[in-house]
């Protein structure tokens, strides 16, 4: 195993989610200061998910193909900034459609090299993968208070020039990632479409889709939902930071998980947490006891889920397949399961509510948890 280069894949990932921390959360307040509809702006927050349908197969591909996976982040990056800059120019749909979409294709690229990137690294230490990816939930932290109170003191336009310095970041460190060479693996042996259509990881993706698609109303609208409700915007900044406080708690605390429970127990008891927060969510935003409750549960949502997620990737996806695996996951889950959610949510939204609208989200995640329980052992076959 070579050297881990852990502060510049740390900075990495502390630029990258600082900027998920500034854009996800306040985006749709700028899009709705616009005067955008509610189905206008699903439309919009769902390119970040339609890019990512076909994007990072592509990437992945070409990242593998060519061999130079760094190479590859390194001018997405130049070239996701260049896009974003597009932000400064216009402000009417048609061009805020135009440039989401070409931002959100080379952001796309970046996440699955950097997690290939990032296990390959690691080798057979994965475990301690969220010892590094911990460094992007603090900067998601950061940039998700801060520009919370940022707007509670300056206009909506002040987050155009916080999220390009985000931008600024990624590029920065992106240069100085060193490559890594394929690690040989035994699922080298078996072809991408062979490992895909065993059952257990059939169930795997479905259920990880259906995670992902829950969450759309939550990353489309949960700000605007409780801003609406009169929650300050430094408020809502520290609600989202504290889902993500236990979300770091949750990724040190994970190589002890992983050595005293399987793969699926973790991630059925992500699964079973996440209908309890969409619920709680959709129809406890009167009392914030009960907001703030739902928001400790993202350590079981996102964090467990997220990294168990990783590890069953890494596994089943090894050597010459990492990044093309990564980027499969990426693209069914987080692509094709985003893009659904986020449709859904505008649609969702004025036709039946919050309420109804977060109920669908938990009775779509309760199914996920039935395709765990029902077939997906990885643990056993993989």
């Amino acid at each position: 195993m070579q050297s881990i280069p852990y502060w510049r894949l740390s900075g990495f990932y502390f630029f990258h989610f600082a900027f998920i921390g500034a854009f996800a959360p306040y985006w749709t307040l700028y899009l709705k200061s616009l005067s955008f509809a509610s189905f206008q702006i699903g439309v919009l927050m769902s390119l970040l998910h339609v890019t990512r349908i076909f994007a990072p197969a592509a990437w992945g591909w070409l990242a593998d193909h060519v061999g130079k996976r760094m190479l590859i982040v390194r001018s997405a990056a130049i070239a996701g900034l260049v896009s974003y800059c597009g932000v400064f120019l216009g402000e009417s749909y048609g061009w805020l459609f135009a440039i989401m979409a070409l931002m959100s294709f080379f952001w796309s690229a970046s996440l699955p090299l950097i997690e290939a990137t990032t296990l390959s690294y690691l080798g057979e230490s994965i475990t301690k993968y969220g010892l590094i990816r911990v460094w992007g939930s603090v900067g998601f932290i950061l940039a998700v208070t801060g520009v919370g109170y940022l707007l509670d003191e300056t206009s909506i336009n002040s987050l155009l020039w916080a999220i390009l310095g985000f931008k600024l970041g990624i590029v920065f460190f992106s240069r100085l990632i060193p490559e890594i060479g394929t690690v040989t693996h035994p699922a080298t042996e078996h072809s991408i479409p062979q490992i895909f259509r065993r059952p257990e990881v059939l169930a795997f993706f479905a259920a990880c889709l259906l995670m992902v698609f829950a969450h759309g109303p939550y990353y489309t609208f949960y700000s605007i939902y409780l801003v609406e409700y009169g929650y300050s915007k430094s408020l809502v900044g520290w609600l989202w930071a504290t889902g993500v406080i236990c979300e770091i708690g949750i990724f040190f605390l994970m190589p002890q998980l992983m050595r005293r429970f399987r793969m699926k127990q973790i991630m059925v008891f992500s699964f079973g947490c996440a209908v309890a927060r969409f619920l709680m969510i959709g129809w406890g935003v009167e009392w914030p006891f009960v907001i703030l409750a739902a928001q400790v549960l993202h350590a079981a949502t996102y964090g467990a889920h997220h990294a168990t997620a990783m590890m069953v990737v890494h596994r089943l996806f090894g050597g010459r397949h990492q990044a093309k695996g990564q980027a499969l996951y990426t693209s069914l889950t987080f692509g094709l399961g985003g893009t659904i959610g986020g449709i859904f949510s505008g649609y969702s939204w004025d036709w039946l509510g919050a309420g109804l609208t977060f109920t669908i989200s938990a009775m779509a995640v309760l199914l996920g948890l039935g395709l765990v329980v029902w077939k997906m052992d990885i643990d056993r076959s993989a």
